[in-house]
């Protein structure tokens, strides 16, 4: 008995593989063939039956057979969407560049200029990573709205620039923190001004304007003393500044602390200086002690020196 379904099974195995081999024999067949009607006919079938792969094979060779013919622009308009459809965003998002560039006139056109930004916004990595694409899909997505600004797709084209935006402000945020973090307390500074400049209305506003308090104080402590009281004014500038912008913020008995600090800081720097007026090696060793590489201090304004995202 066992033997007799030991051979039935072996049988149904032979079957399918036959016909497995058949069926791509067949595909092969007709790929190899030099009927093109029959291999259009085939990608479309394949393409509407989601077999996306086995379409991209066959539009392959179809798109450099019927270039210039009647036929090339329904088969380039499919052949950007296959590519789209198997996530190859970067080959789609030409091929969609590339059609409405080369049919411009087309009905097709407006939609193939829309999905080429959009296959740039797919592309947009997370805000840690390098943000070219990111850059890229705006200018793309604000292009199309430029080229169609009466366009259905003008609204989720906004909508996809601001998403684009949003990330771009959470990178220069989290770059700016790890300034902080690192101990680069001038860089922060000069970063935290960037990002409040480039990003007026982010919701990061008050915490960074709050740290970039704490950063200046820091980057003021660690400077030599005769540096040390015109960047704890700035700090203390930034403090007052604060305190009259956000009157409630939870961040006040922080900001009034290292105000207090900093005008410490100032007194101390002022006896120090005072004492190495008439002691020549306090002197020098003061003036050793000044480790900053680049112009100082609060460079918020500063348009010189951008510290890039």
């Amino acid at each position: 008995m066992f033997k007799k379904q030991y051979y039935l099974l072996g049988a149904i195995l032979i079957v399918l593989l036959l016909a497995f081999g058949s069926c791509k024999s067949k595909f092969e067949k007709l790929k190899a063939s030099n009927d093109y009607a029959k291999k259009y006919k085939e990608a479309i079938r394949l393409y509407n039956k989601k077999n996306y792969s086995k379409a991209l094979e066959l539009f392959d060779v179809l798109v450099a057979r019927y270039r210039g013919q009647e036929q090339a622009e329904d088969l380039y308009y499919y052949y950007a969407y296959t590519n789209y459809r198997l996530h190859d965003y970067t080959s789609a998002r030409y091929h969609f560049k590339s059609f409405a560039d080369t049919y411009p006139n087309s009905t097709r056109a407006e939609e193939c200029r829309f999905m080429a930004a959009y296959c740039y916004y797919l592309d947009s990595p997370i805000f840690s990573l390098d943000q070219s694409n990111t850059l890229s899909a705006i200018d793309a997505l604000q292009l199309f709205i430029n080229l169609y600004p009466k366009s259905e797709r003008v609204a989720e084209a906004g909508k996809l620039i601001q998403n684009l935006r949003d990330k771009l402000e959470e990178k220069s945020y989290a770059n700016s923190k790890l300034y902080l973090t690192i101990g680069d307390f001038q860089s922060a500074v000069i970063s935290f001004g960037n990002s409040l400049r480039d990003y007026p209305d982010t919701k990061y506003a008050e915490e960074m304007e709050f740290l970039t308090i704490k950063a200046q104080y820091l980057y003021s402590k660690e400077s030599a003393e005769f540096l040390q009281e015109d960047r704890f004014t700035a700090a203390i500038t930034d403090a007052d500044q604060f305190r009259d912008k956000y009157p409630n913020s939870k961040y006040l008995s922080d900001v009034a602390v290292l105000k207090k600090e900093s005008e410490r800081g100032i007194t101390k720097a002022k006896d120090i200086l005072a004492e190495a007026a008439s002691d020549q090696r306090l002197a020098r060793k003061i003036a050793k002690r000044d480790t900053v590489k680049s112009q100082p201090p609060s460079e918020k304004g500063n348009n010189d020196q951008k510290i890039p995202n």
